[in-house]
């Protein structure tokens, strides 16, 4: 055993190199998607999924290898999250839906809960769990962050969160593609080439 204190921390076979820069692209093809959805406050979660589409489809993402599955409400989330994360059936989970203070009477426990809990499904997971739920102090603001209307297709639909998270799921994904995985050589990754290329986003 190495009498260095140092050496005990040190990386594995499985680490990045030294010098290497990964990058996870906006491409979706060949990805597995699930969208976990909370029917509270369903006319705006049906917004973020309406945003969150546009954002699979606008990235390569087939629509047959997207699962929708549908929760209570946004508390319930990160269970539904973490069965679709541990299923080994998908590339990454998207969260949507929305906590609106004045509509919601324990406010900070549910938005606390939910985004704790949705963390807690990627790290056990290892796969990228996202954040899609709005935490808001009124409907007006929600429908802001969940806009839809006047957008045609192929128009930037930053102003959604349902797209924005989609399009965090699809980069993310991809750069655990480029990742060596644990227990994996790190030369097994992409080409350094590719590993650095630059974000479309």
């Amino acid at each position: 055993m190495s009498s260095d204190p140092a050496s005990q921390h040190r990386p594995s076979a499985s680490a990045i190199p030294a010098g290497a820069t990964y990058l996870g692209q906006p491409r979706g093809e060949g990805l597995r998607v699930a969208l976990a959805c909370s029917r509270f406050n369903g006319a705006i979660t049906e917004r973020l999924l309406t945003g969150a589409w546009d954002g699979l489809i606008g990235h390569g993402v087939d629509r047959a290898s997207v699962t929708v599955a549908w929760a209570p409400g946004a508390f319930e989330l990160p269970l539904v999250a973490a069965r679709l994360a541990g299923s080994g059936q998908v590339d990454a989970v998207v969260c949507l839906g929305a906590v609106i203070r004045g509509a919601t009477g324990h406010y900070d426990q549910v938005a606390g809960q939910c985004a704790a809990g949705i963390q807690r499904a990627q790290l056990d997971a290892g796969v990228p769990v996202i954040l899609g739920v709005l935490t808001t102090d009124t409907l007006d603001q929600a429908l802001e962050r969940s806009a839809t209307e006047g957008v045609t297709e192929g128009t930037d639909k930053r102003a959604n969160k349902g797209f924005e998270a989609a399009l965090a799921a699809i980069e993310m994904a991809d750069l655990l593609r480029q990742l060596p995985a644990p227990g994996v050589p790190a030369a097994a990754g992409l080409p350094q080439a590719e590993r650095s290329s630059t974000a479309v986003r």
